[in-house]
């Protein structure tokens, strides 16, 4: 069994989120707080690059969601156990317990579904809010069709009820995560083979948790969305989007899409893949250090 991999000059702590959840949280830095969550099939490690960079300015705040890594993975008893809600509420707990109650926040594929829906709950808290390579996920949903849609297959097998699922990826389990690491980074380059050890390992060891996840977003996240936008929410702080061009590739205008929910965005496409906070650690320090600029004076 690969060891849980951490980042160099990080702290770390475990901290209570909501409903009791036990959260394995990295710290390390000074200044503002920054708060940074990851992706699938992800741990909290996806970001030692960046961390590392963005820590002579910024208090790195960067957990394992819950159901990843090593944060506690409750048995998902209702639709809520694994809603972005209550994950963005796991955030807020996070930042507070670390003495900060508001903060810049990043994330990338799942844990940026968190963001968003802690910048639509805990404006207040969130002075800046970064999405790596996904939409929100109402949008997700909506321009998935056709034969293109195969590309996101996996959101479908993991939106069926309970059961099935988790039994067919159990039966695969290192070759299913191990298919996503090595779709969206063709070269094999981006990971060494400890690095990907740990995050199948990782994985595999997650799949009731991380099948409820991403099951939330075919149900109780997607009327969240639904209720937000028919309430005209906004998310009122600095927004910046860096993405794959996946609108072109798939027929829709995905700077528009992201326009309607905030309106103080900056959208750009990058070159690299999909795991970018990796393969090219300096682009996205970048582009969080000039959103960070955006925020009022009186957060930074």
């Amino acid at each position: 069994m690969t060891p849980h991999l951490t980042i160099d000059d990080f702290t770390y702590r475990t901290v209570t989120g909501s409903g009791g959840v036990e959260l394995n949280v990295a710290v390390g830095g000074h200044g503002a707080a920054l708060v940074l969550l990851h992706g699938f099939p992800q741990t909290h490690y996806m970001w030692r690059r960046v961390a590392r960079e963005l820590a002579s300015d910024h208090t790195v705040i960067v957990p394992d969601l819950r159901g990843y890594g090593a944060s506690g993975k409750p048995a998902a008893r209702d639709p809520d156990t694994y809603s972005k809600r209550t994950m963005a509420n796991d955030v807020v707990a996070i930042a507070r317990e670390l003495g900060h109650e508001h903060f810049g926040l990043v994330g990338h594929d799942r844990g940026a579904l968190v963001a968003v829906r802690a910048g639509l709950d805990h404006a207040e808290a969130v002075d800046y809010l970064g999405i790596l390579d996904v939409l929100p996920t109402l949008d997700t949903w909506a321009v998935l069709r056709g034969v293109e849609a195969k590309v996101a297959w996996h959101l479908y097998l993991m939106a069926q009820p309970a059961g099935l699922p988790e039994k067919m990826i159990a039966a695969v389990a290192p070759e299913f995560f191990g298919s996503f690491l090595d779709a969206w980074d063709p070269a094999g380059t981006t990971f060494t083979p400890e690095e990907r050890a740990h995050y199948v390992e990782s994985s595999v060891a997650a799949i009731d948790s991380i099948v409820a996840d991403y099951r939330a977003t075919a149900g109780v996240d997607l009327d969240l969305d639904l209720a937000d936008r028919d309430r005209g929410a906004r998310l009122t702080m600095p927004v910046g989007v860096i993405s794959q061009d996946w609108g072109s590739q798939l027929g829709f205008d995905a700077s528009a899409l992201w326009r309607a929910w905030a309106p103080d965005l900056t959208y750009r496409t990058t070159t690299s893949g999909h795991f970018m906070a990796e393969e090219n650690p300096d682009e996205i320090a970048t582009f969080i250090t000039e959103l960070a600029h955006r925020a009022p004076a009186a957060r930074r």
